[in-house]
Parts: structure tokens; sequence; C-alpha cells
């Protein structure tokens, strides 16, 4: 009786032993391409531009049922530069003054080198001279920097003028949100930074038409979450302001590449279908090969296809996404399946460039989970769906 007794207990210690050591440590995937790979791959216009394509055929590469041509583009377009604040600051400089409208009221003068304080108050925000929901500050220098600061972040803005506004924000009552109004043509586009402004011109310039018509693309209505057209941030596209045409070496040849596709002071180009802007969309790179929208969002919009993109996977072009590696955790992988532990990852469903759709979680308890890839990517920190899993340790 005591021998079996004994049998039992190392066959259950041997089972414990056996389960824990089947739960891996980390699991690591290979793969390439960085971002959603919709639409315009900019390390593939940066490729293209080397071997000598103009913006023009770079764009009708990447949108093949789309054109380039000219659009009227002189609206005034508002970006949020701090969204749900409680406080702020804006600093001018020692060569300017500002003009402040609380709501309708009349109009109130700074002086040079203020700092100029706003913070909420209830449903009002209050700063220098007054209260009220609804403060436009303008500069009188048109050359003038303006800092926008947040605690130790700082946005620096030399365009249009700035909104604040006091706006309901869920579960936090009402909070300030900071817009810039400015002209869409070429101010908003001076602070477009998606790509690097040390390219190719033909890149710029290409990543410029995109950017443009993504903003054409978000002008019919102001969202009531930031008060603005578009955000500043990865929600739309890379807003930074001044410091995009100003930073050192390279500011002017972005700026250079806006104005080379404006057509005219009230137009400039944009990718078109019957002569009207199109949705388009870009990300950094893919996998060789471009998605369809319909495969990453569910949506179909046909004119974004799958077309070839061998320059992604290209090591002297795409330096860091050509091809990566990526090391997950068992800690960040159960937490992303919502389990105590994972033992096996399954990759699903591909797509025709061999993009994963879909992976599933098991866990040692027998349980089974299964995310959409965009879900798994957020929560591991995956930098494509282009991957395969090579190794758990």
């Amino acid at each position: 009786m005591k021998r079996a007794i004994a049998l039992l207990l190392l066959l259950t210690m041997s089972s414990i032993t056996a389960a824990s050591a089947a739960v891996p440590k980390s699991f690591t995937f290979t793969g390439s391409g960085y971002g959603h790979g919709v639409g315009l791959s900019q390390y593939g216009a940066k490729g293209q531009a080397l071997e000598g394509k103009s913006a023009t055929e770079i764009l009708n590469y990447y949108f093949p049922q789309a054109q380039v041509t000219p659009v009227i583009d002189t609206a005034t377009i508002s970006v949020n530069i701090a969204h749900q604040v409680s406080a702020l600051s804006l600093v001018l400089p020692a060569t300017d003054t500002a003009t402040i409208t609380i709501d309708t009221a009349v109009a109130n003068s700074f002086p040079q080198n203020s700092a100029l304080n706003f913070a909420i108050a209830g449903k009002l925000i209050t700063g220098p001279g007054g209260i009220g929901r609804t403060w436009i500050i303008r500069w009188n220098n048109p050359q003038s920097v303006i800092s926008v600061n947040v605690g130790k972040t700082k946005f620096l803005v030399s365009h249009g003028y700035i909104q604040l506004k006091a706006v309901n924000a869920p579960g936090l009552g009402f909070r300030i949100e900071a817009t810039n109004w400015l002209r869409l043509h070429d101010e908003y586009l001076y602070g477009i930074a998606e790509v690097p402004s040390s390219w190719p011109a033909a890149a710029l310039q290409s990543q410029v038409i995109a950017s443009r018509t993504y903003a054409l693309m978000r002008m019919n209505s102001i969202k009531k979450a930031c008060d603005c057209h578009v955000y500043n941030s990865k929600y739309d596209q890379a807003f930074v302001g001044y410091s995009k045409e100003g930073e050192p070496r390279y500011g002017h040849l972005w700026k250079a590449a806006v104005d080379a596709t404006a057509v005219d002071a009230g137009s400039g180009l944009a990718i078109t279908i019957n002569q009207l802007p199109v949705s388009v969309f870009f990300s950094s790179s893919s996998g060789g090969m471009t998605q369809r929208a319909v495969d990453v969002w569910g949506t179909d919009i046909p004119h974004l296809e799958n077309v070839a993109d061998p320059w992604s996977i290209d090591p002297a072009v795409n330096k860091n996404y050509a091809s990566w590696t990526k090391k997950v955790s068992q800690k960040v992988m159960a937490k992303a399946f919502g389990f105590k532990d994972v033992i096996e990852v399954r990759l699903g469903e591909r797509t025709a460039t061999n993009s994963v759709l879909n992976v599933t979680g098991v866990s040692s308890d027998g349980k089974t989970k299964t995310l959409p890839v965009g879900a798994f990517k957020t929560a591991v920190k995956m930098p494509s769906s282009w991957f395969e899993l090579i190794t758990l340790n």
C-alpha cells in the first residue's frame, strides 16, 4: 500500500513538473514590414524614388485605379495638438504680442515674452484676463514660433491660430481641447512628420500628396471628442507643427516638397478618381506586397488593392524592417489572451500576401481563444501582420 501511494505521489509530481516545463518563458517570431501595409508603402516610395521614379509614378503604382490631379485645397483645417488636458500654457517669443478672444468678447492684447496660463475651472477655462468656454489666441508676427506646453511636453506652432475649448470628456469631466487652425494647402502639410525629410524628393512629394488627400477626406465634420478635423497623432497622421519645417539641415527639403506639389495658391495635387479625392492610407512598409483594406479592416475599398512591394523587403532600402525578430514574454502573451499562461500559439488564416489574419492561444488548462491579428499585434507590439513563430523558449 505504501509503495502504491509513493508511486502515485511520484507520478503526480512528475506530471506537475512536466506541465511546468511545458509553459514556455517566451515566444520568438520573425517577420517583415512595419504597420498595416494598406495603400502607399513609404519605404516602397523611397525605393522607387532612388530608382528615379517621380511622385506621380510612385502614386500611380500604389493606387493603380486612381490618378494624381489638382484639387482645390483652400480650406482651414483644425488639428488637435493637446487632447483632454486640464491645464496648459502658451509662451510667446520676445518679438511678438498676442491677441486673445474669449467666447464673443472683445479681444485683449498681451505683451511680448508673455507666458499665458490656462486651466479648467468647472465647465469653463480660466486664463489671462477672464474665463470662458472658447478661447482664440492669435499672434501678430507671422514669423513667430509659439510654444504650447503641457507639463514638460512642448509643441511648437507657427501658422494659423490656436483655439482652446472646454469639452466634456466621458469619465473625466470637462477638459481642454487645444487645436491649431491653419491652411491645409501648405501650412498644415509643412508640419506632417510621416517620413524623414532626408529622403529623396520624389518620396517626400508622394507623401505630401497622400497626406493632402488624407486630410481633404476628413474635412466634412468636426470630431466632437477632440474638437478637430484630425488628431496630430497615429489616430490620423503625424503632425508636429513647426518642428518639421524647422528641423536642422533637412527641414527646408520637406518644405520644398510641399511647395512642389502646389499647383497654384488655391490648389494642390491629390489622389483622385473622377477628379475627386479618395480615401487613402499609408504605412511604413509591407511584407513584400501591400494589403487590401478588406483584409485589414473588414471594409472593402476597391482602389486599395494588393500591389507588389519588393522595396519593403530589401535591406538596402528598409534597413530595420526588411526582416525582423520579435521576442514576446510569457507574461505579455498570457495577458494578450487573458489566460494564466499560454503553452501554444497557432497562426491561423492568411491573406493572399501571406499576412496573418488571426492568432489562437492555448493555455495549460486547455482553454483556447482566437484573436484578430490587429488585436494580437497591439497586445504584443508586433511590427506587422507578416510573421512566423519560430521558437518557444
